[in-house]
């Protein structure tokens, strides 16, 4: 056996390095019932995907004061995922979320995330990349792909649906959105629900959407799963 031969050999039995799976902070609240529809969706990720949840899980406004485990999870985390509502935390605590979007690490926002802290209003304008404003009632919602998203990859596998969420509506969106899906209810214009944009040098990704029945929807989900791997640049 020559060289190349004795080379080839030794790659066939050295084993295959195996990328690690994903590690997914999971932190939600009761409101919209948060707190089932993601462990529901942590069952569905670790079941279908190379993916390691650890659930961070509070009381809803006005009682939310702690994230029992966010320190030790976001240590190793790959993609914090919020979904909470108006909840006061310890500074400590704070400041580690903040370290952690500081970081450039990867966010993604679902719902009440644009108003997810009391005590750190900012995060909707300076992290997720609009400033949270009034929203509809519940009604009727038609979910469209705009034309020029069509592409992306976080829409992969997506197509329209529709809802019955409420419709929020925002201000003062940065410059830098990439604005995926918009929502339209019976008179009024329609309004984005799902952007993707980058934070000091990190990906994040926001959507309105994420009432109980849209995790029922295949398409929702698809498009979550689609962000977390997109959020850190894996296929």
């Amino acid at each position: 056996m020559g060289l190349r031969g004795v080379v080839l050999a030794a790659l066939v039995v050295l084993p295959q390095r195996q990328e690690e799976p994903l590690k997914i902070c999971l932190i939600s609240g009761p409101h919209y019932k948060a707190n089932d529809s993601l462990g529901e969706f942590q069952k569905f990720l670790e079941e279908n995907h190379k993916i390691k949840c650890t659930r961070v899980i509070t009381e809803d406004y006005p009682q939310g004061k702690d994230l029992p485990g966010i320190m030790e999870a976001l240590e190793t985390a790959d993609v914090m995922v919020v979904y909470t509502r108006r909840i006061t935390v310890p500074q400590d605590q704070l400041d580690r979320v903040k370290k952690y979007c500081a970081a450039g690490k990867p966010v993604l926002g679902i719902r009440t995330a644009s108003h997810a802290f009391q005590n750190w209003g900012a995060f909707s304008k300076e992290v997720l990349g609009a400033k949270f404003g009034p929203h509809f009632n519940n009604a009727p919602m038609q979910v469209s792909i705009g034309e020029k998203a069509k592409d992306h990859p976080i829409l992969a596998g997506v197509k329209p649906f529709a809802t019955d969420l409420g419709l929020y509506k925002y201000q003062d969106h940065a410059a830098d959105l990439e604005i995926l899906l918009t929502g339209t209810v019976k008179g009024k214009e329609p309004e984005p629900v799902a952007w993707a944009r980058e934070v000091n040098g990190g990906r994040v990704f926001y959507t309105s959407l994420g009432g109980t029945k849209d995790f029922q929807d295949p398409n929702f989900k698809q498009l979550l799963v689609n962000a977390l791997f997109w959020l850190t640049k894996r296929k």
